[in-house]
């Protein structure tokens, strides 16, 4: 892994934090505190209503709306509020396990959505910097899959010896592969005493109530992404500055002398070009310094990347020219994911190539680049039609998807209908109106454009549609109106 700084720019709305690599921006996170997820959280929730006909109960803890867990979310011990005796088989129905007006231990799986509910499950599990704790399930000792199978069996011992008779299972996350013992010791004893808080509160207080609260973007950076890489981490904000520096004196000492207050004249993302690099990433093109360039269209189903050579015409044949885009090209797209956070099936449709080797080259030089993100991804070879698959996991929404909305003009098409387009479409509407109706006037309310062009160009068809039906047309204009919005008023 790259040494990498982290730039955290903090305001009351919102948190952004920019990952540089080689002096450029590879990955940014968001945080606003009006759409900070409850994702991780831990309730005392009160059972509102059991359905034993879909297993599933709607438990208040205290949000507008109740939330949904589900018989497979249940663990069998829940019924005893917080006793760990398992009284009841994990196969047995809801309507055995829970009952109306209980006080339920949850945690969020998902955000509410929508009209939905949030998603719950009883099968709590508390995050640390290097392991991930689960106080119901003993013994229970697993690895991260992004850790080498060869390394994980002696991963597994160790942190079993480690880990004792205090109860609990733990997973060991991909950060961990290189932590001493005394880190893993130190994580341990965080998860273990902040399991030991939850359980303490939640026999002091009444349902619904939160009893455990997911960190915030900054504490989670320090917690999960800086590390023995990590050159320094920078926040804008003296505020939150005194406020990780107590967090990582409790929790990440050892990232504390790297932690330091941004004291800058100029805005701390603006020696890196963040916001920059931010808008660039919200457009469909990106430029590679040959001249070449990427396409990038992302659907709900997948996303997909186009290579095009564009200027680049440097080498001294085509068959280099296609060779040295299509390797720039897979640094590009590598950064590209992380930094639009791209998850699901990505479809790369590189220049044809001729050559094998050349085609091997350019999926090492994907598969190099791809192995520095924390995601994980898998790469497949090229298909019959000269196209790469692979996946990336979705981790959260991508940066557009953070940023952006649908157009109200086009309705997220990316293309509206052209004047002359809706010009026709008005005149076969006012023609069926006035054999349906018969007005004194009809009026046409639309863009300034599209008036315009009924003015100009379509004057004529106009004046042709209003002798044809007997009828004056008068013409509106309203700024207000997107090019395809329009109305026909009867006067």
């Amino acid at each position: 892994m790259l040494a990498h700084d982290i730039l955290i720019n903090w305001t009351p709305q919102e948190t952004r934090v920019a990952i540089i690599e080689q002096g450029a921006v590879q990955e940014v996170l968001l945080e606003r505190a009006l759409e900070r997820g409850l994702v991780g959280n831990i309730y005392l929730g009160r059972v509102q209503r059991v359905l034993p006909g879909m297993q599933s109960a709607f438990i208040d803890i205290g949000l507008e709306r109740t939330a949904f867990l589900h018989v497979a979310d249940l663990m069998p011990h829940s019924a005893a509020r917080h006793s760990g005796g398992r009284d009841a088989e994990s196969a047995a129905p809801i309507e055995r396990q829970v009952f109306e007006g209980q006080s339920i231990l949850v945690q969020v799986l998902k955000d509410p959505i929508g009209s939905k509910g949030a998603r719950l499950t009883a099968q709590i599990s508390i995050a640390g910097r290097l392991l991930v704790f689960l106080p119901q399930q003993d013994d229970h000792i697993g690895v991260s899959q992004k850790i080498a199978h060869a390394q994980r069996e002696a991963l597994r011992q160790r942190l079993q010896a480690l880990v004792g008779g205090g109860g609990g299972g733990f997973i060991l996350r991909t950060n961990a592969e290189e932590a001493s013992d005394d880190e893993l010791r130190e994580d341990i004893a965080y998860l273990r005493k902040a399991w030991a808080h939850i359980r303490t509160r939640a026999l002091q207080v009444s349902p619904p109530a939160l009893l455990y609260e997911e960190l915030n973007l900054a504490q989670r950076v320090l917690r999960d992404l800086a590390g023995p890489h990590t050159r320094s981490v920078q926040v804008d904000s003296r505020e939150q500055f005194a406020a990780l520096q107590a967090f990582a004196q409790a929790y990440t000492p050892q990232v504390l002398e790297r932690l330091t207050l941004y004291r800058g004249e100029r805005p701390i993302f603006e020696p890196y070009h963040v916001d920059e690099e931010i808008a660039r990433a919200l457009g469909r093109r990106v430029d590679l310094k040959s001249g070449g360039y990427l396409v990038i269209d992302q659907t709900e189903a997948l996303t997909t990347i186009d290579v095009n050579t564009g200027a680049f015409v440097g080498a001294r044949n085509f068959d280099d020219t296609v060779f040295r885009t299509n390797l720039e090209a897979a640094q590009a797209i590598a950064r590209q994911l992380r930094l639009r956070n791209l998850g699901g099936i990505v479809v790369i449709d590189f220049i044809d190539m001729t050559r094998d080797d050349h085609r091997e080259a350019v999926l090492a030089e994907l598969r190099k680049q791809l192995a520095r993100d924390r995601v994980k991804t898998m790469v497949g070879g090229f298909s019959q039609l000269g196209l790469v698959e692979m996946t990336r996991k979705r981790t959260r929404e991508s940066l557009a998807q953070m940023l952006t909305e649908t157009c109200p003009a086009c309705d997220g098409r990316g293309r509206v209908r052209t004047t002359r387009t809706v010009c026709y479409d008005i005149l076969r509407e006012i023609l069926r109106e006035a054999r349906a109706f018969n007005p004194r006037e009809f009026r046409i309310v639309a863009a300034p454009q599209v008036v315009e062009c009924f003015l100009d160009e379509e004057s004529q068809h106009l004046a042709g549609l209003s002798d044809f039906i007997g009828k004056p047309i008068s013409l509106q204009s309203d700024s207000a109106m997107t090019q395809e919005q329009y109305d026909i008023v009867l006067l």
